[in-house]
């Protein structure tokens, strides 16, 4: 009895050690693999730039172009697209990582700062004030920015036309609480002012350019003098971290395409009316008061944003005071070119 208990023991221990063996290297194994899956998603994420884009940006002419695809392919990059509604929209994206890098007018990281992203200005656009404008319509008995004091006007939040009508009422002896801002998208707004519900609209091109042609629209001001509404190109800390030269080189590509948008207005306009359903002869107005490119983050430049993030601090639009050169990068090698 003792011997066959003496069995029956070493038995179940060496069955013991084998499943333990067993198990042993099934969690290798499976460890082996979630390592894989870390490794393979590191090396992925590592091989693509997600970029996002609004259908009215310098970034849709290159999306269309083709020619940053082809400028990566080499380097085994791939470039994803992804299409954004608003500056707001896109900026919020860039925040909690859904995509590395990505374009917005002047006011939006403003906005971003003042909530405490670490998002870094890489690229500035050249300045389009021209097709900036307060809008009222051709029968209106609006004639001048002072006639707006106790009417209702028409723009997005925290947007560049936002800051555009801040200073077009200062300058012209009004505060922003002589009038009753109604914050709406292009697409409601151009609804709300063709309805009558708004008494003025402060917009951008094109759709500044198509209210002048198909809405019965008249400008009251243009943004001369009062706005240089410039493009702001941004990125992640993270991207910037281990890929500057993959942003350098989308930022290069970036100013061939704008030059070669500056140089073939037809073929523009075509591509911009295709893709934001608008007519053609509205398209070329705003195509041809429009210069495409980037400019250097020049000391006034840097000073354009802070007086707007100061300006929306002093409205207490935005929670505290914001150094936008803080947030501007600079690049630590030129492999891009």
């Amino acid at each position: 009895m003792f011997c066959l208990r003496k069995i029956f023991k070493k038995r179940a221990g060496i069955a013991l050690l084998g499943f333990l063996l067993l198990f042993s290297i099934f969690a290798t194994g499976c460890d082996g693999k979630q390592e894989t899956g870390k490794k393979q998603q590191t090396k992925t994420r590592q091989n693509v730039i997600r970029i996002g884009y609004q259908k009215n940006c310098p970034l849709l002419i290159l999306k269309a172009s083709g020619t940053l695809e082809k400028r990566l392919k080499p380097l085994g990059v791939k470039v994803e697209w992804y299409e954004l509604q608003s500056g707001t929209a896109l900026l919020e994206s860039l925040n909690s990582g859904n995509i590395d890098f990505g374009r917005t007018g002047d006011s939006p990281p403003i906005f971003a700062q003042a909530s405490g992203s670490g998002l870094k200005y890489v690229g500035v656009g050249k300045s389009k004030y021209e097709g900036s404008a307060i809008l009222v319509k051709k029968n209106s008995p609006i004639r001048s920015v002072a006639d707006l004091k106790g009417k209702k006007v028409g723009f997005a939040k925290g947007s560049s036309s936002h800051y555009f009508l801040v200073k077009a009422l200062e300058k012209n002896g009004l505060s922003y609480k002589d009038i009753t801002p109604a914050y709406l998208q292009p697409g409601d707004a151009r609804v709300a002012f063709e309805q009558g519900t708004i008494d003025a609209w402060a917009i951008w091109d094109p759709f500044t350019a198509d209210a002048e042609v198909t809405g019965h629209a008249r400008k009251l001001v243009t943004g001369k003098g009062y706005t240089t509404d410039r493009d702001y190109f941004l990125a992640t800390p993270a991207y910037l971290k281990k890929h500057e030269k993959i942003v350098q080189i989308v930022l290069d590509e970036v100013k061939k395409s704008s030059a070669w948008a500056n140089e073939h207005p037809a073929e523009l306009t075509e591509l911009l009316s295709e893709a934001l359903g608008i007519d053609q002869k509205a398209i070329k107005i705003a195509v041809d008061r429009r210069e495409y490119g980037l400019d250097p983050f020049t000391p006034e430049i840097i000073q354009e944003q802070q007086s707007i993030a100061d300006k929306f601090y002093e409205l207490k639009l935005i929670p505290k005071k914001v150094t936008v050169k803080d947030n501007i990068y600079h690049f630590k090698k030129d492999e891009g070119k």
